[in-house]
């Protein structure tokens, strides 16, 4: 198929061996990674922030706010941010490659140092809507025109619902942040789906993260106009198979593009760029390219509010 232009990721970490996640960021590095997005057919992304001490989150976001200043190529690929926890789930494998000891419930004056230190950039917050019992989260973030984003998580149908209630309008990479054993129907994936009418449901189209039949199904419940392909990139994004450090994990990516944590315990984001993941939706899922182009460039802007940007 034609390959659409601009796509416009909302989960990157990293790319192009440069870590978004790292205290020491350089301003060439960050201005590497964004030229290799742009030289990959990206349009824009949300430099996604990971769960670390609130202190070295706070720090991270700064960085970039102040690289982002003095780059005009960093602000036209940078739209903003996804800050993904500390707020997730604590539970074994839910927590994915986040640090368990920082994870911990919804604390909204720390949630208040996080977004300011994000500039007026921050987009996406994810979190565990069980780590918010009262719902407060959504309504604070809703306010600050801010999309809260239910991801890493085991919440109930229950808490889902209030969740939605409170302002919570997106889910983040469905059939994800799980373990690999599961109840076969009152699961996480299961839950959300329920709900599919009233959230957007983001993806990882690697075609490994969820096998690409499944993806097709859940594609075909979300819908065309709620559905988003991210790719979750990792800074060995582009690099090929081999053995990288990303974050505090020594990582392992295997000759079909898979980055595994150590052990092989469970993936570890993403290493494919968007406009293989494209190729995936596109040869594998016979999606047209109209439904292409909605799900990988204008759904992601208009879920955040950027449509018009």
């Amino acid at each position: 198929m034609d390959q659409p232009s601009g796509y416009f990721d909302l989960q990157v970490n990293g790319y192009a061996g440069v870590d978004f996640n790292q205290d020491d960021l350089t301003a060439e590095e960050l201005n590497q990674a964004c030229e290799s997005l742009a030289a990959d057919g990206v349009g824009g992304v949300l430099a996604t922030i990971i769960t670390e001490s609130i202190d070295r989150m706070i720090h991270r976001l700064a960085r970039i706010v102040q690289l982002r200043e003095k780059n005009a190529l960093v602000q036209s690929m940078v739209a903003g941010f996804h800050i993904e926890g500390p707020f997730i789930s604590d539970k074994p494998i839910y927590h994915g490659a986040h640090p368990v000891e920082e994870v911990g419930p919804v604390d909204i004056e720390q949630m208040k140092r996080l977004l300011e230190a994000a500039g007026g950039l921050a987009r996406i917050v994810t979190y565990a809507p069980e780590q918010d019992v009262e719902s407060r989260l959504p309504q604070f973030l809703v306010r600050q025109g801010v999309v809260a984003s239910a991801g890493h998580t085991d919440a109930t149908v229950e808490e889902l619902q209030a969740a939605v209630d409170a302002g919570c309008s997106m889910v983040t990479h469905v059939g994800n942040g799980m373990p690999m054993e599961l109840d076969r129907h009152d699961n996480i994936t299961q839950r959300v789906l329920s709900l599919s009418g009233d959230l957007w449901m983001t993806f990882i189209a690697d075609g490994a993260h969820v096998p690409l039949f499944a993806l097709g199904n859940y594609l075909r419940l979300a819908g065309d106009d709620r559905a988003i392909i991210v790719t979750d990139a990792t800074a060995p994004a582009g690099l090929g198979p081999g053995r990288y450090t990303f974050g505090r994990w020594e990582v392992e990516i295997d000759e079909d593009l898979i980055m595994w944590a150590p052990g092989r315990r469970h993936f570890l984001g993403s290493v494919m760029p968007m406009r293989d993941a494209a190729k995936n939706i596109s040869d594998q899922l016979h999606l047209p390219a109209p439904v292409v182009k909605k799900l990988m460039v204008s759904n992601p802007r208009v879920a955040i509010g950027l449509a018009g940007a």
